[in-house]
C-alpha cells in the first residue's frame, strides 16, 4: 500500500480558516450572520459529536430516555444560535465550549422536561440513524460508570469518538483502494505502542513478506494519525492547539483504561 504523498504533512495554518469550528467561531466574533454554512457546521458537529453528550446526560442521572430526549432538545438550542452566545474566539475548543452550554442547559433541564410534555419533540435526527451511524469500538464497564464523574465520561466519549472517526476514514480509504481486508487484518494494530502481536503470524494470514507487512503497518500508522489531528483540527481554532488537543485526548483515552 503506497502512502499518501500528505502522510506527513500537518494541516496547514491556511486550512484553518475553512474548518467546521472556525466558521461558527466567525460569526460568533461578528464577522457574519447564521449562514447557511455555519448552520451546516453546527449539524455536523452535533451530529459526530452526539455520544459525549447522551453519555454526560446519562450520568447525570436520566434515564436513557430521558437522555435521549434531552440530547435532543440540546441539539436543538445549538442550532437555534445559542452556543454562538457562549463562544470566545480567542479560546475556541469546540469540545469545552459544547460542555460549558451542555452544563448551563442541564441546570435548567426542568425548562427543557416541560418543553417535551407540550408534546412539541423536535428531533434533530432520527435518534436510530445516530446509532447506527457511529457505533463504538469503546465499552465502558458499567462498575467504572459508578464511579466516574459526568465530565470524565464526557471526555472518554469524545476521544473515543475522534479516533473512531479517523480509524473509520482509514477503513474507507482502504477500500476504496482495494485493501479492506489488510485494514481488518491489521486495524487493531495501528495504536503507537501496540507491539504485542506477530507479524510473522500476519504475513501467513495476508500472504505477504514481513519486511513488506512492517512497511504497510508503519505507513497505516502514519496515515492514522494524520487523520486524528485532521479530525482535531475541525473543533479548534487555531493550528497551535492541535497538539494540545491530541495531548488531552491521549490522557482521556489512558484514563479509560484504569
Amino acid at each position: 500500500m503506497k502512502p499518501n504523498a500528505d502522510i506527513r504533512r500537518e494541516p496547514s495554518p491556511g486550512w484553518f480558516a475553512t474548518t467546521r469550528w472556525s466558521v461558527i467561531l466567525s460569526c460568533a466574533a461578528g464577522k457574519g450572520g447564521q449562514t447557511g454554512k455555519t448552520q451546516k457546521a453546527l449539524e455536523e458537529l452535533c451530529q459526530i459529536y452526539w455520544r459525549p453528550i447522551f453519555a454526560f446526560i446519562c450520568r447525570h442521572g436520566h434515564s436513557v430516555t430521558d437522555a435521549q430526549d434531552l440530547t435532543q432538545d440540546f441539539f436543538v438550542m445549538v442550532l437555534e444560535g445559542n452556543l454562538l452566545n457562549l463562544a470566545d474566539p480567542a479560546r475556541g475548543r469546540f469540545r469545552s465550549l459544547l460542555m460549558k452550554a451542555l452544563t448551563r442547559f442541564l441546570r435548567d433541564a426542568s425548562v427543557s422536561r416541560r418543553a417535551q410534555k407540550r408534546g412539541g419533540k423536535i428531533q434533530f435526527v432520527s435518534w436510530d440513524d445516530w446509532m447506527a451511524e457511529a457505533p463504538s469500538r469503546l465499552a465502558i464497564p458499567f462498575q467504572q460508570l459508578d464511579h466516574w464523574s459526568p465530565e470524565r465520561i464526557y471526555d472518554v466519549r469524545w476521544a473515543a469518538t475522534v479516533v473512531e472517526r479517523a480509524l473509520r476514514r482509514l477503513g474507507d480509504e482502504c477500500e476504496a483502494r482495494g485493501r479492506r481486508r489488510v485494514f481488518d487484518v491489521l486495524s487493531g494494530m495501528l495504536a503507537a505502542d501496540r507491539e504485542d502481536f506477530s507479524y510473522s503470524s500476519l504475513s501467513k494470514k495476508l500472504g505477504v513478506a514481513d519486511t513488506a507487512l512492517k512497511r504497510v503497518v508503519h505507513q497505516l500508522r502514519q496515515r492514522y494519525r494524520f487523520l486524528i489531528r485532521k479530525e482535531v483540527a475541525e473543533t479548534v481554532e487555531k493550528p497551535a492547539d492541535v497538539n494540545e488537543e491530541i495531548r488531552y485526548l491521549c490522557a482521556a483515552l489512558a484514563a479509560s483504561q484504569e
